[in-house]
This record gives structure tokens, C-alpha cells and sequence, in this order.
């Protein structure tokens, strides 16, 4: 099982921007020391639920302050960014990190931004597809052209390849095709992974038919991923993806994770930030058309997430990891750590996740 941190870098109510995104970082630092799997990035714009406007800028800061954990976006918005643009930096990342990063890439919302950034309205409603397979295509291939409703221009070399050998590393198999020699020399597989934010059961087939794994939303509890698995799971086979593929892809499911001596202590924690959090955060998402939308209410939220996920002593957030494991055959997680809003909390928290919790799965 892989457990990772989710860093959203929310301001809460009184704190400033600067502090939101040194929480960030602080906690990156203290995830790495703490032995957990990865930190995954969130991206968000014009909002203070998360003040990270660029999930890939953060990821290679945090790539070069640490050496070992693997650093992903959670995720980066495909329509509002050009998918050759994100590609290279999808490129840059991976190889100069040694294979450390993970893109996750998701549709994002009806949101202002597609006003502000020149997608537009289509490009959230159509244009997934069409950005998701172009980029798919310049991680993969040696030279790239367009011809598509949104995007049209002449083939030109993918520089730098993605999917060339890293460092150290050598292609699989030996001169003659058949096993490599020399002991300590693993192959490597071609390009970054790439993990795609489904909360639809039509993004869940868009990622299956492509044979890509989901990144599944807190929200979702354990019936509503295992659901969300079986539908990837047929898709992906009736797309002719191999039964390997299929029984192995490395789905992410996120979450919230609070430690503490007991679970009424790690309750009162969440249930005194995080409904202003929401509150604040949520109500300030614009749409681009004007459309109605709902808000949930931020405490009942508040009081679910701590009922469905890690949110307590440590034996009991094992327990729950264990379970969604067992139900749904999701075993890698990306926790957001920072539901206290304070950074020596956030800090401890990610403290006693690695070094209590994640020795009980093992």
C-alpha cells in the first residue's frame, strides 16, 4: 500500500496567501522525511480553497528540495492549458527528476477560468478528449502534428522525449532481444505515468479506453469507487487493454487524513477549520455562463469525510485504509494532511501518518 500527502495549499480564514503555500512546502518537507510514498499538488485559480495556480510549477520546486518521494499533480486542468505545453513540462520533470514525477490531469469546472485563460466554455464541455489524446501523443511519440477542432498545426520533434531512458537506466531486453545483464540495472518504463481525475462515469470510461488509471475524489466513499473500478475495469477490457494492464493499473484514491489519540480528538480538530475553509473557499468559484450551482454544506461535509476516511488514533486510520483496500482494490492514497489549517499541526500530522500509521499496513 502507498500512501501519499494531497496538498491542496488552502487559506483558511485570517491567513494570508504566502502562508498557505509555505504550509505547502513545509509539508512536502516534512512527508519526505516521514517516509511517505508521494505529494500530490492541486491546482486552482482566483479562489482560496487552494491559492496554487500552477500544480506543475509547484511540483518542480518540490522535485528539487527533495531527493526521494515522488512529486504529482492533483491535478493540472487540461482545458485551460495547451496539452504540447504541458507536455514538455510533463517531459522536463520527469527527466531531470529520474522518474520521480506523476502527471494527473483532470476537466476541472464551468469555471471563470476558461473566460480568463481563452479555452472557453467548449473546451470544458468537448474539448477533453481531443487536449487528453494530444497530449497522450507528445509523451509518447517522436514527432507530433494536429488536425482537430482545437488544435491544428504542423507535425514538429518532440524536444525533450519523454519517453527516452533515464539516466542509468537501459531499455528492456539485451542487444539480441533477449534479457539484460549486469546486476543493479532495472528497466525503466517508457514516460512519465499519467493519472486522469474521474468523477463521472463518463470520465471513467475516457480514462479507461485510453488505459489510463483514476485519481477518485474524497468525496466518494467506498461503494461509490468500487463502482467507479468495476465500470474502469470492463471498459478498459473492451477497449482490447491486456488482462495485466487491467488487474494492475495504479488508481489513486484521495482522501483526508487526520491522526490523533483518539478520534474525537481528531474530529474536533477538522470541525474547527475546515467548514470556514469550504465555507470561504467553495462560495467563491464563479461560473463562466452564469449557471446556478449548489454548495454543499460545509459542516455535514466535514462531518462525512471524517466518516469515511483516516480520521483518528492510528490503528484506526490503518483500519480504514485497510478497508478501502479490501473494497474497492484501490492501495495507493494521496491524504490531505492540512485540515487543521495550522502548520505545526500539519506538520505533526504528517508526522504521525508516516511514522505510526503507515507501519501498521505494512
Amino acid at each position: 500500500m502507498r500512501v501519499g500527502a494531497f496538498i491542496l495549499a488552502a487559506q483558511f480564514p485570517g491567513q494570508g496567501q504566502a502562508e498557505a503555500l509555505h504550509r505547502a512546502v513545509r509539508t512536502a518537507d516534512a512527508a519526505e522525511r516521514a517516509g511517505l510514498d508521494a505529494v500530490w499538488v492541486a491546482e486552482h485559480h482566483f479562489v482560496p480553497y487552494g491559492v496554487c495556480p500552477s500544480a506543475i510549477t509547484l511540483a518542480g520546486l518540490l522535485l528539487g528540495r527533495t531527493r526521494r518521494i515522488g512529486v504529482g499533480t492533483a491535478v493540472s486542468v487540461l482545458p485551460s492549458a495547451h496539452p504540447v505545453a504541458l507536455g514538455e513540462q510533463t517531459a522536463l520533470l520527469h527527466l531531470t527528476s529520474g522518474g520521480r514525477f506523476t502527471l494527473g490531469v483532470g476537466r476541472g469546472g464551468p469555471w471563470v477560468d476558461l473566460e480568463v485563460f481563452g479555452a472557453g466554455l467548449e473546451a470544458y464541455e468537448r474539448g477533453f478528449p481531443e487536449s487528453l489524446d494530444l497530449l497522450l501523443r507528445w509523451l509518447r511519440e517522436p514527432r507530433v502534428g494536429a488536425d482537430g477542432e482545437r488544435f491544428s498545426f504542423r507535425e514538429v520533434a518532440v524536444v525533450p522525449r519523454a519517453d527516452e531512458p533515464l539516466p542509468g537506466t537501459r531499455p528492456a531486453g539485451g542487444p539480441d532481444g533477449g534479457p539484460e545483464g549486469g546486476p543493479g540495472v532495472a528497466a525503466e518504463p517508457a514516460g512519465p505515468p499519467v493519472v486522469v481525475a474521474c468523477t463521472s462515469p463518463g470520465t471513467v470510461r475516457l480514462a479507461a479506453e485510453r488505459g489510463l488509471p483514476m485519481l477518485v475524489g474524497m468525496h466518494s466513499d467506498d461503494d461509490e469507487k468500487a463502482g467507479m473500478i468495476a465500470l474502469w475495469r470492463e471498459t478498459a477490457r473492451a477497449a482490447g487493454h491486456p488482462p495485466e494492464l487491467v488487474a494492475t493499473a495504479e488508481h489513486v484514491s484521495a482522501g483526508v487524513a487526520q491522526v490523533a489519540d483518539s478520534r474525537a480528538d481528531a474530529t474536533e480538530s477538522l470541525l474547527k477549520a475546515m467548514p470556514g475553509w469550504l465555507r470561504q473557499g467553495l462560495a467563491a468559484h464563479v461560473t463562466v455562463d452564469g449557471r446556478p450551482r449548489a454548495m454543499r454544506d460545509p459542516r455535514t461535509y466535514t462531518e462525512m469525510l471524517c466518516s469515511i476516511h483516516p480520521v483518528g488514533p492510528p490503528r484506526l486510520c490503518a483500519d480504514r485504509l485497510a478497508a478501502t483496500a479490501e473494497r474497492t482494490g484501490i492501495r495507493r492514497f494521496a491524504l490531505l494532511t492540512e485540515g487543521s489549517g495550522e502548520l505545526a499541526a500539519t506538520e505533526e500530522n504528517v508526522r504521525r501518518l508516516g511514522l505510526e500509521v503507515l507501519p501498521l499496513l505494512r
